[in-house]
């Protein structure tokens, strides 16, 4: 007899506890095999692929495209057993932390090959509500229960539960409206720490509040329709003026018309990160142009040898991880809690790209020990990644030091906000021709100009120009590079 076991979205790994469904790859009734995709959502770093740790046939699928789900939400169903001749074999709990029934067998718990597959994370303990909800429409009295498996309800207001079971939105107590129900002292079920802190920025108690996720878990959306009942009557049908200084996010003061763009997925982690960036980081900027000249003649020469093609981009990485080897101080981190600067015994360059779905940061591991065509195959392999959305977030993560070529968009200069946690970041602008006092002649040369933006907790100014020197005489003469390595 066919056993249902549910499988829920599993812990992506980097610290990422939600995804939004970008695409259903089966539908109910579909057969799957063990590790076969099943979705693809997009998390604050990339698009990721998940495949279904279980074989057999999908019974129910939960949320539609579009939803933001937590980490440990439902995200299907699947009928184990005489329908699929790929049926899972005996074995311990899987990976993702989906709850099988008791005594079913299990499958591969391969989720997310290459990054969230080595030991299951501990589980979080979860608070359930306390008080059973009653299915919709049920009398008084009528026993809790959760809706059928196959359905994905509808909520009073006409949009879908996203986890597949009846809940009211939840509303807080203030001012003695809602019908959310105080938790006491125990722990708030709460996963996400973009719930926490909309909460705190809003002066939102959430043990008010009863969330409409499983077990009680409360959602993003918990908390911004807390918010809204909690605003005065006036403030939900016109406009306030002038907001107060802790206002909702959710009753804008800005002027009515226009168009809204959510600040989420890609451009919402890029938004926080930046932010974080220019609140903690004391940054200061130096720059200086350079005649690119000879450098752009060695490039010529290097590709006219003959083998694979060297990208300028290459040459400029090879030359900040010689200046980082004679200056540490600027491939480090800031450890605030414990008061200590970090300073790390390797280089893991990242590089801006900009790409269809905004500004990422891919990471070349162990920079320092790849020559220039080696730089040149992995800038490729990742620039390529993250423009078809398949990069994945160990390529978006661990990061000491950034190059931004932000030339490519034919700019001169630039200051950059610094790629947090790192200490600095290396900007280049276009090269272009300029007129130029070369050997005590007026000539016309290949001039760039090069900024460096740096955490000042973490060297002063004469070790940051000393660096941003030493890049601007490998960039004049190349040779200087040579004699250094």
């Amino acid at each position: 007899m066919a056993q249902v076991l549910e499988f829920k979205l599993p812990d992506l790994g980097e610290g990422l506890t939600e995804a939004e469904i970008v695409r259903w790859l089966v539908q109910v009734g579909d057969v799957v095999a063990i590790d076969q995709p099943v979705v693809e959502v997009e998390t604050a770093k990339a698009m990721v692929e998940v495949p279904c740790p279980y074989g057999g046939v999908v019974t129910a699928r939960f949320g539609e495209e579009g939803t933001e789900l937590p980490v440990g939400a439902p995200l299907l169903t699947v009928a184990v057993g005489a329908a699929s001749s790929d049926g899972p074999q005996d074995g311990p709990a899987d990976r993702s932390g989906a709850a099988p029934a008791r005594g079913a067998a299990e499958g591969s718990g391969n989720v997310l090959v290459g990054y969230g597959t080595g030991e299951p994370p501990a589980r979080r303990r979860r608070v359930r509500p306390t008080a059973p909800l009653a299915p919709a429409g049920a009398p008084a009295g009528a026993p809790a229960g959760p809706a059928p498996a196959a359905a994905v309800p509808t909520r009073a207001d006409g949009a879908r539960d996203t986890l597949g079971t009846e809940a009211p939105r939840a509303t807080a107590h203030r001012n003695g409206t809602g019908t959310g129900t105080l938790r006491g002292d125990g722990p708030v079920p709460v996963i996400s720490p973009l719930v926490r802190r909309l909460a705190r920025e809003n002066g939102l108690d959430l043990r008010e509040l009863t969330g409409s996720g499983p077990d009680g878990l409360i959602l993003r959306a918990d908390v911004e329709e807390a918010l809204r009942a909690a605003a005065p009557q006036d403030d939900r049908t016109r406009q306030p003026a002038p907001a107060p200084a802790q206002a909702s996010v959710s009753v804008s003061s800005a002027p009515a018309g226009g168009i809204r763009i959510p600040l989420k997925g890609v451009r919402g982690a890029v938004a926080d990160k930046l932010s974080r960036s220019r609140r903690e980081i004391p940054e200061a900027t130096c720059w200086v142009d350079a005649d690119a000249t000879e450098l752009m003649r060695a490039r010529a020469a290097m590709n006219a040898a003959g083998g694979p093609k060297i990208s300028l981009l290459a040459l400029l990485a090879r030359i900040c991880t010689a200046a980082l080897a004679r200056f540490p101080e600027l491939n480090s981190s800031v450890d605030t809690e414990a008061r200590e600067v970090v300073q790390f015994d390797h280089v893991h360059l990242g590089f801006a790209a900009q790409t269809d779905r905004g500004l990422v940061v891919p990471v070349v591991r162990d920079a320092h020990a790849r020559d220039a065509e080696a730089l040149t195959a992995e800038f490729a392999r990742l620039t390529e990644a993250g423009r078809s959305g398949t990069l994945t977030p160990a390529d978006l993560t661990g990061g000491t030091f950034t190059l931004n070529n932000y030339g490519v968009f034919g700019v001169d200069g630039s200051t950059p906000i610094i790629n947090h946690p790192e200490a600095a970041m290396l900007g280049v602008g276009r090269i272009v021709p300029k007129p130029w006092v070369h050997e005590g002649e007026l000539a016309v040369r290949q001039v760039v100009q090069l900024s460096l933006t740096f955490d000042h907790r973490v060297c002063d100014g004469g070790t940051a120009g000393g660096f941003l020197r030493y890049v601007a005489d490998c960039v004049e003469q190349p040779a200087v590079l040579l004699r250094t390595l």
